[in-house]
């Protein structure tokens, strides 16, 4: 994974296992609901897992 990189978001969120958690349950709601957040040209990433990563770092996903 290049991009987004992992010091960019780990100023946004504190931990990593935090940061894979909240990106594969985002994932997962990407893959059985359809819906992302940017239009699907924008992201880099094919798969949902890395788009969950470029929603985190544009910070569309806030967490607590």
């Amino acid at each position: 994974m290049i991009y987004p990189s992992i010091d960019k978001l780990l100023t946004i969120v504190d931990s990593k296992y935090k940061l894979v958690h909240i990106a594969a349950h985002r994932s997962r709601q990407m893959r059985d609901t359809g819906f992302y957040q940017m239009k699907e040209p924008t992201y880099r990433s094919q798969k949902n897992l890395g788009r969950a990563f470029e929603e985190i770092a544009e910070n569309l996903i806030h967490v607590k």
